[in-house]
């Protein structure tokens, strides 16, 4: 997916490392896999903050830290989820588009946990050793038959001479599934939250097997990684309605955020009209004003966004997010310096959110006004301090550095940059070595760019042997 224009508070990036392991795991279970898999990475800050206050429950109930497993969001719209390497989770715009409330999402981030937990994506490898006879290349085939609409042919090449050992290894991820269904439930129950949640998402599911004609029997769910979903709604129902929290009511505050982030991320990646059919502005509910926002900002009427933004502050003049959209309209509209009170109090409203002061450092920047980098400096470096994985305030700090004539500290953040961007292995290290030269050696600088320099110097000599 091409990356979205940065017409709000959400930012993308680009996927790295936990790509290779999709694309392994994809490979071994034969999925259909979409042609470029190039979905990214969305930074917002009021998300990230409901993703882990939605999280950190199961957490503890897991018996982890709050906040010692990450909620990522991915701009695709399909309706899915998945566990990357040991403790991060990825969720797919298009599943918070389809949940009706964070219960939920936190029915899907409870059986991800579960998977992480039971270290599924560590020991993915173990049930591939049993279908050690299935050709990567006739895999790879199918789906991309099945990918160009000739579904019957690639499950003919994928099927043929090979079914034993393909099913070996989908029974393998049925149990993880059904072991993760399990434990998520387990961690529910401690965190006090209704299943009611993870039953209406199997059953939205289920509605879709329905559409697209799945049917329930042996042969079928002997080719399929997941459990049917009406197996998995029996089999959780029975857990669930005897659960002393069945009953409790969803915690109003966690729901009100999440019709706000939904309707934030609609607005964003939505196309403008339908997202004002979908919010008329008959509708002056915080969730709506938040979308139209976003859509009248995406269609260059700054005018109207800023008026939704209005009215969002007079029912919360002090909300950070609010103050951050303010700012983030008036910034890509060509006004940096009217964007800069509002951002400023986002970040102190936040506690130095490390997005919003990227932001607040970039206004800054962005009206070229000498006597303002001294504090973009001092933002952008709080920022990178708290979130060191955002290219974008590395290249914000990048520019002060060069501007007050730092080159090697300007070369290390462009360091810093590329080796977060994919594919920029080459320049990464140019950028490392540029400033190991000017900086002291030994300095946690100079280590810093030795340390890029290494691990870029590395890929760079991996993709050499690739060609």
């Amino acid at each position: 997916m091409t990356a979205l224009p940065p017409h709000s508070a959400f930012r993308a990036s680009g996927w790295r490392a936990l790509f290779h392991l999709l694309l392994t795991i994809a490979a071994m279970v034969a999925v259909a896999a979409r042609p470029a898999m190039a979905q990214s990475i969305l930074r917002d800050a009021e998300t990230e903050a409901l993703f882990q206050d939605m999280m950190d429950p199961l957490l503890v109930a897991a018996g982890l830290r709050p906040g010692q497993v990450q909620v990522h969001l991915l701009g695709d719209r399909s309706i899915n989820a998945f566990v990357a390497g040991s403790q991060d989770i990825y969720v797919f715009s298009g599943l918070i588009e389809t949940a009706d409330s964070a219960e939920e999402v936190q029915g899907v981030l409870a059986h991800e946990l579960g998977h992480i937990m039971g270290g599924h994506a560590i020991r993915a490898s173990e049930g591939a050793k049993t279908a050690t006879g299935i050709s990567l290349l006739s895999l790879l085939l199918g789906a991309a038959a099945i990918a160009a609409g000739g579904g019957e042919a690639g499950m003919g090449i994928m099927m043929a001479g090979q079914q034993a050992a393909l099913g070996k290894y989908l029974a393998f991820t049925r149990v993880q599934e059904a072991t993760a269904d399990a434990a998520g439930a387990q961690y529910l129950s401690k965190a006090g939250i209704s299943g009611r949640g993870s039953l209406a998402f199997f059953k939205k599911l289920q509605n879709l097997e329905f559409r697209y004609g799945i049917k329930q029997d042996d042969e079928q769910a002997y080719g399929r990684t997941h459990p049917m979903s009406g197996d998995r709604i029996q089999a959780l129902r029975e857990v669930y309605v005897v659960d002393p929290a069945w009953s409790k009511p969803a915690d109003p505050a966690i729901e009100a955020r999440f019709q706000r982030v939904k309707a934030k991320l609609s607005g964003y990646i939505a196309d403008p009209d339908r997202t004002l059919r979908k919010y008329p502005e008959t509708d002056t509910s915080i969730p709506a004003r938040y979308a139209r926002a976003y859509a009248w900002h995406k269609s260059a009427y700054p005018d109207k966004a800023l008026g939704e933004v209005e009215g969002l502050l007079k029912t919360n003049p002090h909300d950070p997010y609010f103050l951050e959209l303010e700012g983030q309209v008036l910034l890509e509209s060509g006004r940096p310096k009217d964007a800069i009170p509002p951002l400023r109090e986002a970040v102190t409203n936040s506690h130095s959110q490390p997005l919003i002061a990227a932001t607040l450092g970039h206004a800054l920047i962005a009206t070229e006004d000498p006597a303002n980098f001294a504090e973009a400096e001092k933002v952008l470096k709080t920022a990178v301090a708290l979130d060191n994985q955002n290219p974008f305030a590395w290249y914000q700090l990048g520019i002060v550095y060069a501007n007050k004539g730092d080159q090697a500290r300007a070369a290390l953040a462009s360091a810093e940059r590329y080796n977060l961007e994919g594919g920029q292995s080459g320049l990464a290290l140019r950028n490392a070595e540029t400033a190991m030269q000017g900086l002291p050696e030994g300095s946690p600088d100079w280590i810093r760019a030795q340390d890029i320099a290494l691990v870029s110097r590395a890929e760079v000599e991996r993709e050499r042997k690739r060609r």
